[in-house]
C-alpha cells in the first residue's frame, strides 16, 4: 500500500508565510514523489495554494485538503464550508473529527460521521481522527473509544468506508512532543484494521495513518510497522526540512 503523509497546518498560515514555505518544499520534493502527499490548508488560503501550486511544477502530485468540512451540503450555515466548496477548489481529503474539533468545538461521533459523509458525497476522501484521552488510556479504554468513534462513521456510510482515509491520534500526544512507541501505537492500528475489516470486503484499501507528534526523528520507525500506512503531520509540517525528511522516509 502506498503511504500518505498529511500535513496539517492547523490555525497557522499568512500569504508571505505560504508562498515561503511551498517554494521550499517545492525545492526539495520529487516531482513524483513514491508515496501519497497531501497539504490540509486553512479554508482562506485554498485559492493561493491553487495559484502557488501551478506555478511549482516540483508539487504537481501533492494533493490539496481541508481541516474540516460541514455537515450540511449548503444552506444557512454561516461560518461553515460545504464539501461542494472544497471540491471547488480540487480539495481531495478533508480532515473530520480532530480531536481538536471534538474537544473545543464539542464535536461528537455522530456529528463526524455525518461530516465524512458529505465528504464521500462530493468524491473527497475524508480523514477520519480517531483517539484516546491520556484518562481513557490510563482507565485501559483505548480499544473502546476508538472503536466507538470509528463504529459511527461506518455505520453511517455503510459500502463507502473503503474509501476513507483513518488517523489514530492518541490525543495526548499532539503537540506535547510526546508519542506512542511504535509498538502501542501498531496495536490500535491492528485493532482498527480489524474493525474495518469487518465492515468491508475492501478494507485492505484503507489507509489508517498515525497522527500523534510523528516527526523527522520517529518517522521511520513508525512508518515500519505493518498497520502504520502513514503520517498526519501538525508541528512537523510547518518545517519544510522537518516534512521533506518525513515524506523520504514514507517514500522509501
Amino acid at each position: 500500500m502506498t503511504a500518505l503523509i498529511a500535513a496539517n497546518w492547523k490555525m497557522n498560515a499568512s500569504l508571505a508565510g505560504n508562498e515561503a514555505l511551498l517554494s521550499a518544499l517545492a525545492a526539495g520534493m520529487a516531482s513524483k514523489p513514491a508515496c501519497d502527499v497531501a497539504l490540509c490548508i486553512p479554508a482562506p488560503y485554498l485559492a493561493q495554494f491553487v495559484a502557488l501550486m501551478s506555478q511549482l511544477p516540483a508539487l504537481a502530485g501533492v494533493a490539496l485538503g481541508a481541516q474540516d468540512v460541514s455537515s450540511q451540503p449548503s444552506g444557512a450555515f454561516t461560518g461553515e464550508v460545504s464539501a461542494a466548496m472544497l471540491k471547488d477548489f480540487g480539495c481531495r481529503y478533508a480532515i473530520v473529527g480532530h480531536s481538536e474539533r471534538r474537544q473545543y468545538h464539542g464535536e461528537t461521533d455522530a456529528l463526524v460521521a455525518a461530516k465524512a459523509q458529505q465528504a464521500l458525497a462530493q468524491g473527497i476522501t475524508p480523514i477520519v481522527c480517531v483517539g484516546e484521552t491520556l484518562a481513557e488510556r490510563d482507565a485501559g479504554r483505548t480499544t473502546e473509544v476508538v472503536k466507538r468513534q470509528l463504529a459511527a462513521v461506518i455505520q453511517a456510510n455503510g459500502h463507502c468506508i473503503s474509501e476513507i482515509v483513518v488517523a489514530y491520534e492518541p490525543v495526548w500526544a499532539i503537540g506535547t512532543g510526546k508519542t506512542a512507541s511504535p509498538q502501542d501505537a501498531q496495536a490500535v492500528h491492528a485493532v482498527l484494521r480489524a474493525q474495518l475489516a469487518a465492515a468491508s470486503a475492501n478494507a485492505s484499501r484503507v489507509k489508517i495513518i498515525y497522527g500523534g507528534s510523528m516527526n523527522a526523528a520517529n518517522a521511520a520507525m513508525l512508518l515500519a510497522q505493518p498497520d502504520i500506512d502513514g503520517g498526519l503531520i501538525g508541528g512537523a509540517s510547518l518545517k519544510a526540512v522537518d516534512f521533506l525528511s518525513i515524506v523520504s522516509a514514507a517514500c522509501a
